[in-house]
């Protein structure tokens, strides 16, 4: 079951790629502006995410962090394909993120190291 929930938290990023490019392609206003938006906007969030979102991420946040760059950018691409004229689309994959989201995100969970808060011992006084 994880396999096929991280080929498909993969398509989903993949998918959320094209609806940015789909978005910058469909509202820019001239050539020049379709290219910057199209290319501009998936490579953007492309990095974002290689950056702090991803399994092997340069800057390692903590859960909550990485939920919140992870919110942004499916959220952007969801906002995308809603402006582009996409509505029944937009929340299948809007649904599709946050279950296959909070999948992972609960199969991943970092396992507690050491000893648990029951069994830490008490401090010690000193002087006692």
């Amino acid at each position: 079951m994880r396999l096929v929930n991280d080929g498909l938290a993969f398509l989903l990023e993949l998918l959320a790629l094209a609806a940015l490019a789909h978005w910058g392609f469909a509202v820019g206003d001239g050539a020049g502006l379709k290219i910057v938006l199209g290319v501009g906007a998936p490579v953007l969030a492309a990095v974002v995410w290689s950056l702090f979102a991803a399994p092997r991420a340069s800057f390692g946040l903590p859960v909550a962090g990485v939920l919140v760059v992870k919110a942004v950018v499916f959220g952007a691409a969801v906002a995308a394909l809603f402006a582009t004229g996409h509505a029944v689309l937009a929340v299948v994959f809007a649904v599709l993120v946050v279950l296959n989201t909070g999948y992972v995100t609960v199969v991943r969970r970092p396992r507690r190291r050491g000893p648990s808060a029951i069994e830490t011992p008490p401090l010690s006084r000193e002087g006692e």
